[in-house]
């Protein structure tokens, strides 16, 4: 599976794929080079601005679209893969791309997750990680530890256990399954490129520190390692390495092959044919 950046091609630049939005997160904030490895994706397909959709819900993370020059969708809270998925099953050739957070993932937008990875959609969602609601200032999001105290929500730490992301994904079906950082967004791009190119739903569940209200994540710099397997694609496989996996392996951890969930077209109706057909 070549996941490679082709860099000989002359065509788009990353820059094309930039707004004259300046981003305003907070100095220091991974997503800066989650958006830069998300640009430099976008140049290397080549992709047609007009011919590709970004998504996304509520939260830091969630701002890229308007950091983007292709079309976009913001919207409310935990609700960008049913709105992809309608995007990309009306008009199945745009390239759809999601982006969010871990507490918009996996908390309110938990139950959409699960079913976008059973249904298989062709689309890419990428996952910004920072283990914390860093833009309501600082509460426990699904993905923080059990012990974590900073919070003056939660004192004594949430108490319970995180969600693991990429064992979730696997374990609802996801066709393709990545995890990077954002302090390297050459491999972050990567690894979009790889799941945008390869058939039904994607997951890259990306690393991204929130140098505000978790400082420590400064160490993950330190802390994260090469996943060291090659993709596969059995699920089962994926899923025995990744309970052996300390959260911080990179790399891509399935490459699976279900056929991607794309109801056949049928003829199109006016509004009017519509309303007769419900008429009571």
């Amino acid at each position: 599976m070549d996941t490679h950046l082709t860099e000989d091609v002359v065509g788009p630049m990353p820059h094309d794929y930039k707004s004259d939005v300046k981003p305003i997160w907070c100095p220091g904030c991974g997503d800066y080079s989650v958006l830069a490895g998300i640009t430099r994706a976008m140049a290397n397909m080549g992709l047609k601005r007009e011919n590709t959709v970004v998504v996304s819900g509520i939260g830091c993370s969630s701002r890229i679209p308007a950091y983007t020059s292709v079309y976009g969708y913001h919207t409310v809270h935990g609700r960008s893969l049913p709105v992809a998925a309608g995007v990309k099953l009306a008009r199945p050739e745009l390239d759809v791309l999601i982006f969010g957070g871990d507490g918009d993932g996996f908390s309110i937008g938990g139950g959409h997750f699960l079913h976008a990875c059973r249904r298989n959609v062709d689309m890419t969602y990428i996952v910004m990680d920072n283990q914390v609601y860093g833009m309501t200032k600082g509460q426990a999001s699904p993905t923080t530890e059990s012990d974590w105290c900073e919070s003056k929500l939660t004192p004594e730490g949430p108490g319970v256990n995180p969600i693991q992301p990429v064992a979730l994904a696997l374990a609802c079906g996801a066709n393709f399954v990545a995890r990077g950082f954002s302090n390297d967004p050459n491999e972050v791009a990567r690894l979009i490129v790889a799941g945008v190119k390869h058939p039904g739903f994607s997951v890259i569940h990306i690393l991204s520190p929130c140098v505000t209200f978790r400082p420590e994540q400064r160490n993950w710099k330190s802390t994260v390692h090469p996943y060291g397997r090659e993709p596969t694609d059995d699920p089962n496989e994926a899923m025995r390495a990744v309970l052996e996996d300390d959260g911080f392996g990179l790399g891509i951890f399935l490459a699976g092959n279900r056929r991607p969930f794309q109801p056949a077209s049928k003829d199109s109706h006016t509004i009017a044919q519509i309303e007769e057909r419900f008429a009571v």
